[in-house]
């Protein structure tokens, strides 16, 4: 009876650290050496660009626009925020699944206790008092429960760069969300001063008209008037967005949607983009953003199950043993004569399944198959976002410094307009021109200088930047800083 069970022994040990199945390779991926050359900044006006060289830090991207507010945003996000709190819950669960999966490499024991009577015809009933334990150790030899093992590694791993992924998103949507509110703020600063001003210039033309100047009629007047009303119509649908936007800003920092009312609801300049961007090289991005390394730790997933399913063709090798005692009297039930023990090994294999370990086999070939397409997509995505991030940031900011020139051009238009009007050199017309002009550029600057920090916070989220300053997730920090489950 010893020889098998030594045998067994000695084949596990031997056969330790091998395992059926393909080993898994990281995949590898067709790059370019740097990016598409920006499209150059050709407005006159403008400061040259600068692109950082190969090592770009964004860790914290959000501090490079310099805005306290934003800052505090941020942070509080990424440690409130509901959708980073869930996916920190599900790192938790993979954790523990990992533990479920790498019991089974162990000796199961159980102990069992119990009493029973019973009874025949012509006897009078009998009871029977028993208690013992059993174990079992299915011996790893081929390594199908290692390979399973290493699957709850990778989704573990697979878990985390969802986490990470989250809250990428996460402080990229507070961020452009703080940015158009400012802008929202900023259109009915414009709005209302345009507002003050027509009501001045519908003054000046009813004066005119009540004097009884020769070159002003009843046209201007009420020209005048529907401008100044025009112009007060678009500020509480502003008030709106700005409101609703600040709603937005809370559900995302897990607070009640009026909580941050009384904090945000008071104007603050617009953040300014910065002309230099930390781009780095395309290769940064393999081990910077978090699709990628998620998409990566997926193809280890389908990689390991084909072990796992390999081995199902490989017979199964088990010890077994159980010790116990059973007296029909309580008093005498731990007695020797009362015990009982069996131990040894067994086996078994597969002999006819119509095929289902074949198939399963196959299966798992093209879930990998699968995966590593998904891990080729994922990479190209990734390179599309930031050179589309790229250009539309570059051609935004020359934008930008065009509308600028324009509204300071519209400034003297008006000005002139206006002096011109009130000596009688031209009709009210030229003036109403010069003030949608004007409106009209402000707004459309406003805009620009959103969207060009809106397109900058796009080109850091499709860098990879931000999750370096994740909490909780390192080894060292994980146990004690994700301990604030929802109750």
């Amino acid at each position: 009876m010893h020889r098998p069970i030594f045998f067994l022994l000695s084949a596990a040990l031997l056969t330790t650290g091998c395992a059926v199945g393909p080993n898994f390779k990281k995949p590898k991926a067709q790059l370019p050496g740097g990016w598409a050359a920006p499209p150059a900044v050709s407005y006159p006006t403008t400061r040259p660009m600068k692109f950082d060289g190969p090592e770009a830090d964004l860790a914290n991207w959000w501090t490079r626009f310099n805005d306290p507010a934003l800052n505090s945003l941020v942070e509080r996000a990424i440690v409130a925020n509901l959708d980073v709190r869930t996916a920190t819950s599900a790192v938790r669960q993979a954790r523990a699944a990992r533990g479920v999966t790498a019991a089974e490499l162990f000796p199961q024991v159980n102990t069992s206790g119990g009493y029973r009577r019973g009874g025949a015809a012509g006897t009078g009933p009998t009871g029977l008092y028993s208690a013992g334990l059993d174990a079992s150790w299915e011996i790893d030899i081929f390594g199908g429960r290692r390979r399973s093992v290493e699957a709850a590694d990778a989704q573990f791993d697979a878990t985390i760069e969802n986490r990470r992924d989250v809250l990428i998103s996460v402080i990229s949507e507070v961020a452009v969300n703080y940015v158009n509110l400012r802008g929202t703020q900023r259109q009915i600063e414009i709005a209302q001063g345009n507002l003050e001003l027509q009501k001045k210039n519908a003054q000046l033309v009813r004066a005119l008209f009540n004097n009884g100047n020769g070159f002003n009629s009843r046209l201007d007047v009420a020209q005048a008037d529907a401008s100044v009303a025009s112009t007060a119509s678009q500020i509480p649908s502003l008030e709106v967005t700005a409101r609703q936007t600040i709603y937005a800003i809370s559900v995302l920092l897990g607070q009640s949607p009026a909580d941050l009312l009384p904090e945000l609801s008071i104007q603050s300049p617009l953040p300014v983009a910065p002309v230099d961007v930390p781009l780095g090289l395309p290769s940064n991005l393999l081990q910077r953003r978090p699709d990628i390394r998620r998409a990566e730790a997926q193809l280890h997933v389908a990689t390991a199950q084909i072990g796992v399913a390999t081995a199902d063709l490989f017979p199964r090798f088990s010890l077994t043993g159980s010790f116990g005692y059973q007296n029909g009297k309580a008093g005498s039930l731990f007695d020797y004569s009362s015990s009982a023990w069996s131990f040894g090994p067994g086996v078994t294999w597969p002999l006819f399944d119509a095929g289902r370990i074949f198939n399963n086999i196959k299966v798992q070939d093209e879930a990998a198959t699968q995966a590593i397409l998904a891990y080729r997509s994922v990479v190209l995505t990734a390179l599309q976002e930031v050179e589309n991030s790229l250009v539309a940031y570059v051609k935004e900011y020359e934008r930008r410094a065009a509308l600028a020139d324009a509204v300071t051009a519209n400034h003297e238009a008006l000005r002139l307009a206006t002096l011109r009007y009130s000596t009688g050199e031209t009709d009210f017309l030229q003036v109403l021109s010069a003030q949608q002009s004007l409106f009209s550029t402000e707004n459309a600057l406003v805009q620009s200088d959103r969207t060009s920090v809106t397109n900058l916070i796009s080109l850091y989220k499709a860098l990879g930047g931000g999750w370096e300053s994740e909490r909780g997730l390192t080894d060292a920090e994980f146990s004690a800083a994700n301990q604030n489950t929802v109750k």
